[in-house]
């Protein structure tokens, strides 16, 4: 009985010491995940600051267009009452 302690013993420690590292890098890594994650969804995408962008664009051309399209129909109304 004692041959076969002393046999396990050092294997068994040596178990425990790659279980505890790979638990450590399992959780570092797990940890970098989370991390990348988080930053992920609290970051605004390029799609997102794209749409948004040409949202502005668009309302501003629409702006334009209507104001450029009243002023030019008064602008030739004048011309033909001269």
């Amino acid at each position: 009985m004692g041959k076969k302690d002393a046999a396990r013993a050092p294997v068994e420690e040596y178990r425990k010491q790659i279980g505890k590292q790979d638990y450590k890098k399992t959780k570092s890594a797990l940890k970098l995940m989370r991390l990348k994650a988080e930053a992920k969804k609290s970051a605004p995408g390029i799609r997102d600051v794209f749409l948004v962008v040409l949202a502005i664009l668009v309302l501003v051309l629409c702006v334009y267009a209507f104001f450029y399209l009243n002023l030019s129909t008064e602008l030739d109304l004048d011309l033909d009452l001269d």
